[in-house]
């Protein structure tokens, strides 16, 4: 029996309402050991939280994504540090920048980036980086905050190899997500292929990027198995083969000690 980890699941969407329950068998049945749900504000950061404490396979990571850059105020930040009191918070995130939707200044996402990675090495946090359409600018804001001292990952990756191996000189694994399985994604692949194996880990980001055959459809952290078995035939091996180190890699990218895992 594979065992995986599910390392971004936005399991406090409103797309899973009352439906939570069902969602955690299916991904037990589907090998997903863990699971972590991502903050993308400081109320679905609470609620986040409120579940991991609630549901021992569920982990938390509490942020501010770029999107809503505009509310990380010197409260919100403080908030979050408190939420991080807790053993269920396992990384600070996600954070970073969009420059596709701009939802936010450019100008705001750049300082509430800045300010989550100066929280996660106050309080020895790893950090999940959103980036998209961004890279040059992301890369620079983690060299500049020196990001290497509490490492991360790169969520969703979509950057190019170049950028990958920046920032895993800068001690990031590298995350991928459903897009890897689509048809088009010849050039993701690549990348994949050239990813060391010890810097890799999967996720879901959902409800968002379901993966094939699923397309199109809602997605949850059982499909998280789909983007892995599509990593490991890129890489050439079983997914019985690739699971375990995926496993060992996610351990190593988070928190883990403080929830006291079981595995």
């Amino acid at each position: 029996m594979i065992r995986l980890i599910d390392t971004h699941a936005h399991l406090t969407h409103e797309d899973y309402g009352g439906e939570l329950d069902r969602i955690l068998a299916r991904a037990c049945e589907a090998g997903v050991d863990r699971i972590i749900t991502i903050g993308w504000d400081l109320p679905s950061s609470i609620e986040g939280l409120r579940l991991a404490d609630q549901y021992p396979e569920l982990y938390a990571a509490v942020g501010i994504h770029p999107h809503d850059a505009s509310t990380t105020t010197t409260d919100a930040l403080e908030d979050l540090a408190g939420l991080c009191r807790s053993p269920r918070v396992v990384a600070i995130g996600e954070t970073g920048l969009d420059y596709y939707y701009d939802h936010s200044p450019r100008e705001a996402q750049i300082e509430s980036f800045r300010e989550h990675i100066r929280l996660a090495r106050r309080l020895n946090l790893p950090v999940i980086v959103h980036s998209r359409d961004a890279h040059a600018d992301t890369l620079k804001v983690l060299r500049e905050e020196k990001v290497e001292e509490v490492g991360g990952v790169l969520h969703c990756f979509s950057g190019s190899l170049e950028m990958a191996e920046e920032a895993m000189g800068m001690g990031l694994f590298i995350s991928f997500a459903g897009p890897l399985t689509f048809t088009n994604a010849r050039r993701l692949a690549a990348v994949a292929e050239g990813i060391p194996l010890d810097r890799l880990l999967v996720e879901t980001d959902c409800p968002y990027l379901t993966p094939v055959p699923h397309r199109g459809k809602r997605n949850e952290p059982a499909h998280v198995a789909l983007v892995a078995a599509r990593l490991a035939e890129i890489k050439g091996m079983s997914l019985e083969e690739l699971a375990p180190i995926l496993w060992t890699n996610s351990e190593a990218a988070f928190a883990w000690e403080r929830g006291e895992p079981d595995g």
